[in-house]
């Protein structure tokens, strides 16, 4: 099982999208630093996110949302900012 998952900083209007087979170790590690985008924008929370059945699947998710359509998606979906 993999994640799709959207982080927002807590501190800026920063939104971050990745995904994972470990939602919880993920969110450690970029709060943690040891992620180079976003130790830049740390504290993150998770806004977002939706399980997907395999790696291929979660990768075609990931760019989908990180496309011009996708954004459009969840700016709908999640109430994203501009």
């Amino acid at each position: 099982m993999y994640y799709i998952y959207i982080l927002k900083s807590i501190n800026t209007d920063h939104y971050y999208t990745g995904y994972t087979d470990n939602l919880e170790s993920r969110l450690n590690k970029h709060n943690s630093g040891k992620s180079k985008w976003t130790n830049r924008y740390k504290p993150w929370k998770i806004i977002y996110n939706e399980k997907i059945e395999n790696k291929i699947d979660a990768i075609k998710r990931e760019k989908y949302l990180k496309s011009h359509s996708g954004r459009n998606w969840l700016k709908n979906k999640i109430n994203l900012g501009p």
